[in-house]
């Protein structure tokens, strides 16, 4: 009897080690919330396949967009983010996980220069701003600091005319947190302009990646 106990024993116990790989695989599902969520929903939501808030919650609209795009890319039609689904729109299981090394200072820097420069936009497109600033921490041609980039001499005209130094909207905290988790609505771009404030000619001849709100996003 006593072995019986101990073999049911083992054998509970690999149930449930199976059946937690198993849920780890989903990454995110119905009623899910936080960055990877909102990575989620901006993406589909620029592919047309979700037309509802980008709030971070997996809802039912949400779920239902996921599926649409599984279907459409050939995926299981469950309704759940898991590894391959993530990996066909692009999104690294890292993202929920991330931060980086960047410090709160960081984070204060990068929300207020979203402020001044996407105040009354999107939220996707306030994300995405920062998301550019952290592609030019990246980027070999760039400064590889989020102070080094947004001080960079004439790279933003807000630091300039004032904007930057304004009351930070709520919104761009929340924003700036979700670009250092790694949310990336701008497509991995390093420049946008608004086309109807831009001076530059040059870039003008940048390869647009996807326009949010007022703003092009470029490589």
């Amino acid at each position: 009897m006593k072995q019986l106990k101990i073999i049911f024993c083992i054998l509970l116990s690999a149930l449930v080690l199976a059946m937690s790989g198993i849920y780890c695989l989903a990454l995110s599902r119905y009623g899910s919330t936080g960055s990877e969520v909102r990575t989620i929903q901006t993406k589909l939501k620029n592919w047309g396949y979700y037309s509802g808030s980008v709030d971070g919650i997996y809802g039912t609209s949400t779920k239902n967009a996921v599926i649409k795009f599984q279907k459409k890319n050939n995926l299981t039609a469950d309704g759940i983010a898991g590894a391959k689904t993530l990996a066909a729109m692009g999104i690294s299981s890292k993202n929920t996980s991330s931060g980086g090394n960047y410090s709160n200072s960081d984070i204060n820097l990068l929300a207020r220069l979203i402020s001044a420069e996407a105040r009354g936009e999107p939220y996707s497109g306030q994300v995405a701003v920062g998301a550019v600033v952290l592609n030019r921490v990246k980027h070999p041609s760039f400064p590889n600091s989020v102070s080094g980039v947004i001080y960079q001499k004439n790279a933003f005209t807000c630091i300039s005319d004032g904007q930057f130094y304004k009351e930070v909207a709520s919104s761009c905290y929340s924003a700036a947190k979700d670009a250092i988790n790694g949310s990336d609505p701008s497509c991995g771009a390093i420049y946008y302009f608004n086309p109807s404030t831009a001076t530059s000619k040059w870039i003008w001849s940048r390869p647009v990646l996807t326009v949010i709100g007022k703003h092009r996003f470029c490589k």
